[in-house]
């Protein structure tokens, strides 16, 4: 079992946070699941859990923001409510996931805020950098997929998928803002690039679940099996105490 108890009473380590982000019919709910399941697979306890939302003030915010209620308060009005449905998701479910040593997997994170009101709603970067501070502390990803898909593709999926049904308060906006929304996401990425890997979510299912575990294996499995000897002598003399 990878980053479960050390065993003979040793302390937890703590587990590892993923993030997949990306525009609007990326796929990411499926990703999510899928990831889920492989990494269950291997013996790891899983958290799944999305954002808006996640807890169960978190989700109540989630009806608010979703549906477009809050966007009579501005984007920076937004961002703020926003940041609060996260506070209440890491401190109720993020949080002690991690520290009891599962490991999260979460539909989108504080890289969305970044983008949708950060980049897109012109809101100086130091707000949002603030909020996301105050928000999620030491929750931060270990590791973050962005799933990008051209935002045509991308709303013609979420067509087909409401059935008829009406667009969500993101959902609704132009082609324009969702061009703009894979460019912000994108340099996200290229700024960050030891956190976050690009992954075509143009690809078939299996596909893309396939570059994702290859991202996972690489930059947190075997980093986690082959830990430095140094904190592996740390370990073994915590556990000799």
């Amino acid at each position: 079992m990878i980053d479960q108890p050390n065993g003979r009473g040793g302390a937890l380590r703590r587990g590892r946070f993923i993030t997949l982000e990306g525009g609007e019919g990326a796929g990411k709910s499926t990703q999510v699941r899928l990831l889920v399941t492989r990494l269950e697979e291997r013996g790891i306890e899983v958290v799944a859990t999305r954002e808006p939302g996640g807890s169960a003030k978190a989700e109540a915010l989630r009806q608010v923001l979703l549906s477009g209620a809050a966007t009579r308060f501005g984007p920076r009005g937004e961002a703020i409510l926003f940041s609060a449905a996260r506070i209440d998701h890491v401190d109720n479910t993020i949080e002690p996931a991690l520290a009891r040593g599962a490991w999260v997997v979460s539909d989108r994170f504080a890289d969305s805020t970044r983008a949708y009101q950060g980049a897109l709603g012109k809101l100086d970067s130091r707000l949002i950098l603030e909020l996301e501070r105050i928000a999620i502390g030491n929750a931060r990803p270990d590791l973050t997929i962005f799933l990008d898909i051209p935002p045509e593709a991308g709303l013609l999926r979420v067509s087909k998928r409401r059935n008829g049904k009406a667009a969500d308060r993101f959902e609704a906006e132009g082609l324009a803002f969702h061009t703009d929304l894979r460019k912000a996401f994108r340099e996200i990425a290229k700024t960050e690039p030891k956190r976050c890997v690009i992954v075509n979510a143009l690809a078939p299912e299996n596909d893309v679940a396939a570059a994702i575990w290859r991202a996972v294996e690489t930059r947190l499995l075997q980093t986690t099996a082959k830990r430095p000897r140094r904190a592996r002598r740390k370990e073994a003399a915590e556990e000799r105490a």
